[in-house]
């Protein structure tokens, strides 16, 4: 594999992340890695497998314990509260919701556990420590994307406006991602038309609103900034069922398999490549100097909370096969399949 063009803000490079796989657990411990939901399939394909198979070279007789809530908060603090009984010496936590999370890292820090707040933060209670991507430049990155996409287009700045679709409410990240967006257009001249934050990330939901948008607005949607791919997704769903022709830009951000084909076709302008598994390397060499009594050193906080953030780029038709094909994040012939393969040879993705 290629370098990936990925900056960090955090207590190691991207190079010394995966150099530090060297720090082994002086004894075989019990992990936890708890996800949030089954509406992304990332958790399953990229982040548990890359952080095992970082484990496995860390601490080869560690037990690792892995459970998905499946968007269910309940579900998510019964599963915490197995995972203690079952004997979890470190946690690493990316929760349903962000705020009710907070009693959750009480509970294991009353009882000696180590929390890691890994993909979203815990603002309400500071976790022994935050491992993510940076949701806020992620939001600006997208929106400030679209609008020199749309000044370049030449698309004027006083007819019409921009649909703002952001992530779930209980998502302290999607609150980041909005933040950021905010930030990336606030200063654009483009006016925000309407603004809607997205249950449970659901793509379906996202999809209804939109509808509901071209309705009212109709040709004065200029562009549709998403805060992930799965609402972009609903938005383009939304638009091609209403007869929208040509598609306004839309953003995006995690680079699933969808959004690759979606932009190689034309139909979404950006997304942001985030391979998992640099994260999830993070946090496991987090939780094994965790194990050996070491407190890892962050040069940055967020929320209270030592920090490591990665800065990944914007991902557009323009640069797709550099950033997503020729690094290896990506393996082409998942991409570039029926009707996308005609757009991935003109991009020279497929020969």
């Amino acid at each position: 594999m290629k370098s990936i063009a990925i900056k960090t803000i955090g207590f190691t490079t991207l190079a010394a992340t995966f150099g530090a796989l060297s720090a082994h657990a002086e004894a075989s411990s019990t992990v936890a890695f708890l996800m949030p939901d089954q509406a992304s399939t990332r958790y399953e394909e990229h982040d548990f497998p890359g952080f095992k198979a970082a484990m496995n070279k860390l601490c080869s007789d560690c037990k690792l314990i892995y459970q998905n809530a499946n968007g269910d908060v309940t579900l998510q603090q019964q599963q915490f509260n197995s995972v203690i009984a079952q004997g979890a010496k470190v946690i690493v936590l990316d929760p349903v919701d962000s705020s009710a999370a907070a009693s959750l890292v009480n509970l294991a820090q009353s009882q000696g556990v180590k929390v890691i707040a890994y993909d979203r933060p815990i603002p309400g209670k500071a976790a022994d420590f935050y491992v993510s991507f940076d949701n806020k430049g992620i939001g600006k990155a997208i929106a400030e994307s679209l609008v020199k996409h749309l000044e370049k287009m030449g698309v004027p700045k006083d007819k019409g406006g921009i649909l703002q679709i952001n992530g779930s409410p209980t998502d302290a990240a999607a609150g980041l991602i909005r933040d950021g967006i905010d930030e990336g257009l606030d200063n654009s001249g483009y006016t925000t038309l309407a603004e809607y934050d997205t249950p449970d990330w659901a793509p379906p939901k996202a999809q209804t609103w939109a509808n509901g948008q071209i309705s009212r607005f109709g040709s004065n949607i200029l562009g549709v900034v998403a805060a992930n791919d799965g609402t972009g997704g609903g938005a383009i769903a939304a638009l091609k069922a209403a007869g929208v022709n040509p598609l306004p830009p839309v953003t995006g951000n995690d680079a699933t398999i969808a959004a690759l084909q979606l932009i190689i076709a034309g139909d979404q302008y950006n997304t942001i490549s985030k391979p998992s598994e640099i994260v999830a390397a993070a946090a496991a060499n987090v939780a094994v100097q965790m194990l050996n009594g070491i407190t890892p050193v962050a040069k940055t906080t967020l929320y209270n909370t030592p920090s490591e953030l990665f800065v990944p780029e914007v991902v557009t038709r323009e640069n797709i096969k550099e950033i997503v094909f020729d690094s290896g994040v990506t393996f082409a012939g998942d991409v570039c399949t029926g009707r996308y393969l005609a757009g991935c040879k003109e991009l020279g993705i497929w020969r």
